[in-house]
């Protein structure tokens, strides 16, 4: 009786549109229907779902649903028990998912953003609730509070008691009037809001709160380097976005400069900090966690081309480890602009990036934090995809940060750019395929590896001589791709094998990705021919070898491997060309590297321009011996070296030989 009055109470209460409770009955407590808050790439809605009675509640089989005519859209996995006084997550994604366990439960729907209904049906079929919220702000949260007061909070609460406290809405933007940009000494800031705001800023990075510093109405002066980050507070409103500009005093730079404005915590607090070790077993900067940050960018004029809120990882591998860390920066809905409309990269034509890299380079930090960007733009004329690069300054929350290379991200997003699939056919660019290394399950960056695994077993099982196996392969792997990134490979000798990846756009071919080949010109060491050109039936390293060797077990395929060998040492490796790519780079990082070295001591001045000689000579030396040494690898006859590379050797002979 008391449960069917409950219900009776419920549906009474919800014909007059109160998203209410009963005091025993678990309720939609808590939604996120535009979440800013990442994790491995994923930031899902999300729906927190309380027990406010004592006693544990069995919710298998109870639905959730944001259609009250379509109550069952999905059920609660068997076995979930709420216990009293406790609450739950139910991310919405929008895909038929594993429901999950162990407290991670995952929805079939999504909550839209511009307001929506959560409906929570029990296992009898009854409506327990129909929970309305209006239209949202980006990762700001909305629900009840104990008292049944509905309403946006100021702090999101997931899994947790909710705030005392909710709002009627946002207060609106306070917007910073005087430019962020270079100034020669000091620099007189105005910022407004509308009537009735109080406007509080920090020079900090920190999010001004309540007990910050009240702007000035006369103006702020700033006589050193800053970043200003200012916030509206309102009655009765969430306190606004935070308006953010960086402020350069008597700092000019030679370069485009990236200028970074967040929180410590989210920075370098050894507990919830990304750029820092922690103290657990596992570093932060392992973690990817993905935390807000305002991002400028100040092209080599001092124009800033962007200007707005996004997210950060930590990046890269084992180049985490260094000190100065390099750092992925994304466009995100929930903070604003889902795209960095502008374009920095000087052999790109797009009109906008999802998300950039800040490079601090790996191993190359300590040599020569050029041999990446270098060799990598040695494939413009190849017709493979590749990172394009600039060189920029880095300030974090004000302060001097470094030399970064600014790079594309490898991700979806860049493979559908370069593959003139447009951003807004979003269901074609989430069901890319990006695979790394050997392709298996722990190196999936994105889709599937089924296909590819199965062509690579076949390359290893059948022989390519057969026709209809030949024309298998060629349906399905991109051989000029292949051919062109392993000759690439072994001409520069990059001796880190682990840096292959391979991607599939729908409907396309497997083709291959050029990046981070900075270990290559180091020496003449045969290695990684080696490790490229072997029988099918060695074992597996680093990637799969088997596809190129399968196919150059083929008179025709080796005969266009060879060719398009001898193409590239003519097209990308004759010493004129790559002197010209090493020039302006070792120009600008002249200039740079002395501030650079200050803050980061990885090398004095004198070894860096000893170990750039020494790369240079690598690169000068290194193709001339190249053909000799795959000759001997593919044993091939004295005229076959001669048909192949007659032409190319002698041109590299006169072109690369060294200087008296």
């Amino acid at each position: 009786m008391k449960r069917i009055v409950a219900c009776l109470l419920i549906l009474c209460a919800l014909a007059q549109g109160v998203p209410v409770f009963a005091e025993d009955m678990p309720y939609v407590s808590e939604v996120m229907a535009s979440n800013g808050t990442y994790k491995n790439g994923h930031a899902y809605d999300w729906v927190e779902i309380t027990n406010p009675g004592k006693s544990a509640v069995d919710m298998s089989l109870w639905y959730l649903s944001d259609n009250v005519d379509k109550p069952k859209k999905w059920q609660f996995p068997e076995g979930v028990r709420l216990k009293g006084g406790e609450s739950l997550i139910v991310y919405c994604t929008g895909e038929d998912m594993d429901k999950g366990k162990n407290g991670e439960y995952y929805a079939n729907f999504k909550l839209s953003f511009s307001g929506d209904d959560v409906v929570l049906t029990d296992s009898e079929g009854a409506l327990v609730q129909r929970f309305s919220f209006p239209e949202q702000y980006g990762n700001i949260s909305y629900g009840v509070t104990k008292n049944g007061e509905t309403g946006f909070f100021a702090e999101q609460t997931p899994g947790k008691k909710n705030e005392d406290r909710v709002y009627a809405a946002r207060a609106d933007e306070p917007v910073i009037r005087t430019a962020g940009g270079f100034y020669e000494e000091s620099v007189t800031v105005t910022a407004a809001g509308k009537e009735g705001q109080i406007l509080r800023y920090t020079l900090s990075g920190e999010t001004p709160d309540e007990e910050s510093a009240l702007f000035p109405e006369e103006g702020l002066v700033i006589t050193e380097t800053s970043a200003l980050r200012v916030i509206a507070f309102e009655e009765n409103k969430v306190p606004s976005k935070t308006s953010a500009a960086t402020y350069f005093i008597s700092d000019p730079s030679p370069v485009a400069v990236v200028s970074l404005t967040t929180d410590n915590k989210y920075l370098f607090n050894q507990k919830t900090g990304a750029l820092v070790k922690g103290t657990g077993s596992t570093p932060n900067y392992e973690k990817e966690w993905e935390y807000p940050v305002h991002i400028e960018y100040f092209d080599e004029n001092g124009l800033c081309l962007i200007n707005q809120m996004g997210t950060f990882t930590a990046s890269g591998h084992s180049a985490r480890q260094n000190s100065q860390k390099s750092i992925a920066l994304y466009a995100r809905n929930a903070f604003g602009e889902d795209r960095f409309y502008f374009n920095p990269f000087p052999n790109r034509d797009y009109d906008s990036y999802k998300s950039i890299l800040l490079r601090s380079t790996n191993s190359d930090a300590f040599s020569t934090r050029l041999r990446d960007v270098v060799f990598t733009s040695l494939a413009e004329k190849l017709d493979i995809i590749y990172q394009d690069a600039r060189p920029i300054q880095v300030y974090i929350n004000g302060e001097y940060w470094g030399h970064y290379n600014l790079r594309e991200k490898i991700n979806k997003h860049f493979v559908a750019a370069w593959e003139n699939v447009p951003y807004t056919d979003e269901e074609t660019v989430d069901h890319i395929d990006i695979l790394a290394r050997t392709g298996s399950d722990a190196y999936v960056q994105n889709g599937s590896n089924e296909d590819w695994l199965e062509l690579c077993d076949f390359c290893k099982t059948e022989d390519l001589n057969e026709g209809d196996n030949l024309k298998y392969v060629l349906d399905n792997l991109d051989v000029d791709s292949l051919f062109t990134h392993a000759a690439f490979e072994i001409i520069t000798g990059n001796y880190d094998i682990t840096n292959v990846r391979v991607y599939r756009v729908p409907g396309g071919k497997w083709k291959y990705l050029l990046f981070d080949v900075e270990a290559g010109f180091l020496s003449l060491d045969p290695a990684p021919l080696e490790n490229y050109i072997k029988d099918v039936d060695r074992p597996i390293q680093a990637f799969r070898h088997e596809p190129l060797n399968a196919l150059l077990a083929v008179p025709e395929m080796k005969d266009k491997f060879l060719r398009r060998f001898a193409e590239i040492l003519e097209s990308s490796f004759l010493w004129p060309y790559v002197e010209s790519k090493f020039e302006p780079w070792e120009q600008v990082l002249e200039e740079l590297l002395p501030r650079q070295n200050e803050r980061w001591p990885y090398l004095t001045m004198k070894e860096w321009r000893q170990n750039v000689d020494a790369v240079k000579y690598y690169a000068r030396v290194r193709p001339r011996k190249i053909v000799s040494m795959l000759a001997k690898r593919m044993k091939l006859t004295d005229s076959e070296v001669e048909t192949y590379f007659g032409p190319v050797q002698q041109l590299l002979d006169e072109q690369n030989v060294l200087e008296d």
